[in-house]
């Protein structure tokens, strides 16, 4: 029994020391940038850090908590000189976090004032594989719109300097969110992506659809007065906000119909209710035939 155990424990051990040696290199904070919906977003710096688009790192800050390490998604490009993640202020932890950057005062923070940071990552996650597909469905939920943040970022970056390399030709992006607010901090990077598209002439290449699930009646009436407005009341995008949720079995077909014969990359981060409504459409609209299309899933869950 001890040959079994001491392999596995030998590797177990090593790998925490290498994990015990880069979450003490130093790591810098470079910005705070408070969002609407109690969202912060921390911009760092850190020697030999290397990403890829849809993975995560730990976090700890010494000054709300000792032992505590929390997983939070890249938010960042990997083509950018920074990486970033986008905190949303939900519990002790994070206020503690909030509260430690100076968010909470009014005054202009000094950089040496902000917490030391130690990160352990980057990890890996199923979102890595968005550019190996020439078509794909990216359906985030609440926050979980973070990983897609990375992938849209770096779609941006890859058309400013040479779109004829990248494999991929078609995004579906579905966003399903609560509260209108959560759409402000996102909705910036979508504006900048559909000027962008709409310059090199290929607006086509992305289609969001981002679907409102909460709202009141003083909202209501808003929305409907201004819906005849060229740009969206709630996002300020042209492609307008629905109500309710998507009809994925409809999704499904339609996209199945427009690409035949291709393999088609399905993305999800958010609650496994979820997951399970995409992996079964997944698989009823998949065909028997090699030659036919195909939807292969991937999921992160939170």
């Amino acid at each position: 029994t001890w040959k079994w155990v001491v392999g596995p424990m030998f590797l177990y051990l090593c790998e925490r020391l290498v994990r015990f040696w880069r979450s003490q290199q130093k790591v810098v904070i470079t910005k705070v940038v408070i969002h609407p919906f109690k969202t912060i977003e921390l911009q760092m710096m850190k020697k030999g850090f290397k990403m890829e688009v849809g993975q995560y790192i730990f976090v700890k800050c010494p000054a709300v908590s000792k032992l505590e390490w929390h997983p939070f998604t890249l938010t960042s490009a990997p083509e950018e000189d920074y990486f970033s993640i986008h905190v949303r202020i939900v519990g002790d932890w994070t206020e503690g976090l909030f509260n430690a950057c100076g968010c909470d005062k009014q005054e202009f923070q000094e950089a040496w004032k902000l917490p030391k940071i130690a990160v352990d990552g980057p990890f890996g996650t199923a979102s890595e594989d968005v550019f190996s597909y020439e078509t794909v469905m990216l359906v985030g939920a609440g926050i979980g719109v973070t990983p897609f943040a990375s992938v849209l970022k770096s779609v941006w970056y890859k058309y400013c300097h040479d779109a004829t390399n990248l494999k991929l030709k078609k995004i579906y992006f579905y966003w399903l969110c609560r509260d209108t607010h959560a759409f402000e901090w996102f909705a910036d990077l979508l504006q900048s992506l559909e000027a962008q598209m709409q310059e090199r002439n290929n607006a086509e290449f992305l289609s969001y659809n981002i679907y409102l699930t909460g709202w009141d009646e003083t909202q209501a009436t808003h929305f409907v007065v201004h819906h005849e407005e060229e740009k969206d009341v709630i996002t300020g995008l042209k492609q307008k906000t629905l109500y309710g949720r998507p009809n994925w079995e409809n999704e499904f077909r339609t996209i199945a119909g427009r690409h035949p014969g291709s393999r088609i990359g399905v993305f999800l981060c958010g609650p496994e209710g979820l997951a399970d409504t995409l992996n079964k459409q997944s698989i009823s609209n998949s065909e028997a035939d090699p030659r036919g299309v195909h939807f292969i899933f991937n999921k992160e869950n939170f």
